[in-house]
């Protein structure tokens, strides 16, 4: 476990970690109930949005940062897909309201440290890497804009 971990996602790790294998699915199924809702003013720009490629699922990303370099992931993910959109609704939860410089500091295996590599595929792993990979390069490519 790595000590960069902010808060929140410190805390979602250690809620997937304090379980049993089958309760871990429970939770993520839980997280993909939870994914946030688009903001109004991005529901008709899908123009804005990334796919990431390495989800079976469409999966599509924008990352806003804010005037206080304050980070916003945005995601999109369908509701058959309740794994994806579970990875996808801990990433945006976990990273809300941080900075650009603690977003960036996630480990980009932090996928892997929740406990799940024993009960989804690898695949799935490498889709929820991804999405937090593309998070990161996003917000590079706009404090170098």
């Amino acid at each position: 476990m790595s000590a960069v971990l902010p808060e929140a996602l410190l805390e979602i790790q250690s809620d997937f970690l304090d379980l049993e294998l089958r309760e871990r699915l429970e939770l993520l199924l839980e997280f993909s109930q939870e994914l946030p809702e688009l903001p109004e003013r991005y529901r008709d720009h899908p123009d804005l949005f990334e796919r990431v490629e390495e989800c079976q699922s469409p999966v599509f990303i924008f990352v806003e940062i804010d005037e206080a370099s304050i980070v916003h992931l945005y995601v999109t993910a369908p509701r058959e897909a309740p794994t994806t959109r579970g990875f996808a609704s801990i990433l945006a939860q976990g990273l809300a309201g941080l900075t650009v410089e603690e977003v960036l500091a996630v480990p980009d295996d932090f996928p892997q440290d929740l406990g799940l590599t024993e009960a989804v595929s690898p695949l799935r792993i490498r889709g929820m890497t991804a999405m937090l990979g593309r998070t990161k390069r996003q917000i590079r490519q706009r404090i170098a804009a």
